[in-house]
């Protein structure tokens, strides 16, 4: 599986671009893993993080139902 960042040029993750973002939780609102996503390893923590931001944000919820 293929860098999803890398394939579409994104550069830097953001914790704003929460449709990005969203393409990485899993339907109850948990980050998915390396596996799942197919991330290096340095983007997998930069997603961590930004998704961790949008949350303390309010733009993500916590948990989803």
């Amino acid at each position: 599986m293929a860098d999803y960042l890398k394939e579409n040029s994104i550069a830097h993750m953001d914790y704003k671009n929460v449709e990005l973002l969203k393409k990485f939780l899993s339907t109850h609102g948990q980050i998915q893993s390396r596996n799942r996503t197919g991330l290096t390893a340095v983007n997998q923590r930069q997603l961590a993080q930004a998704v961790k931001r949008s949350r303390f944000m309010g733009l993500l919820p916590y948990i989803s139902y």
